[in-house]
């Protein structure tokens, strides 16, 4: 009868240690599950939102009179670029926005046609650098004409509209592909689209090309931008941009 009992304990024993192994996963992804629900909190309050309405009144104000004035430049800008090979005036590529949204970047096209088919323009090692920092050192892809754009900045130009109809800021984080958002940035890709993406910003103003993903550097200063942006270190960021052109650094 003891024997009986015996085997039965142990039984019991190799069941509940059973049990509990199954459940243990189940607790852990519940865990995962609510551990990913956690939202960043996004910044609030009277002075917060005060700096927003500043901020968005000087965008809308700021491109709409830049594309008056410099209306000749963007007409001189299309000409060159349609002249250099034929091909389109425009890139537009899809992007990330604030809170999410879906938005389309227009740049002057600064690289070759079909200059998205990597597979046949890159080396494996280009390719490789792309698939980790989403840029090329000494890009192939990139025209004659593309260089001096991209040099001196001329080939964001387009994004004034971007900014005046409210899809990006003049100032804020680089606006991302979904994909490379969520890959880089991981758990604070949602403190990165708390704010609107801007046409420049802290990281550009900090080294740009210089500053990568791998070293981390580049994530550190975006989402510096988002805890500490304000009108005063916006006023800073233009300023070290303006320098950042005349000297040409970190432009590739």
């Amino acid at each position: 009868m003891s024997k009986v009992t015996e085997e039965e304990i142990v039984k019991e024993e190799a069941a509940i240690t059973a049990a509990e192994a199954v459940e243990a996963p189940v607790v852990l992804q519940g865990n995962k599950a609510r551990a990913e629900k956690i939202e960043y909190q996004k910044r609030g309050g009277f002075k917060y939102g005060c700096y927003r309405f500043v901020k968005r009144t000087f965008d809308i104000l700021a491109s709409g009179l830049f594309l008056i004035v410099f209306s000749w430049l963007y007409l001189i800008l299309a000409i060159i670029v349609k002249c250099s090979d034929g091909g389109p005036v425009f890139y537009k590529h899809k992007r990330v926005g604030k809170n999410g949204k879906e938005i389309y970047i227009a740049k002057f096209r600064s690289m070759r046609k079909n200059a998205d088919d990597l597979e046949h323009m890159l080396t494996p090692e280009q390719l490789e650098q792309y698939k980790r920092e989403y840029k090329i050192d000494n890009d192939p892809r990139v025209t004659k004409v593309g260089a001096v754009l991209r040099k001196l900045s001329l080939d964001e130009l387009p994004n004034i509209w971007s900014i005046f109809k409210g899809d990006i800021s003049v100032i804020g984080p680089r606006p991302l592909m979904r994909e490379e958002a969520i890959e880089k940035y991981g758990e604070d890709v949602d403190k990165l689209l708390s704010v609107r993406p801007g046409m420049i910003g802290w990281w550009a103003a900090n080294g740009r090309s210089n500053t990568t993903y791998e070293s981390g550097e580049r994530q550190k200063l975006e989402l510096y931008y988002v805890d500490h942006c304000s009108i005063w270190l916006d006023i800073k960021i233009i300023f070290k941009t303006i320098i950042s052109v005349f000297k040409r650094e970190g432009a590739k």
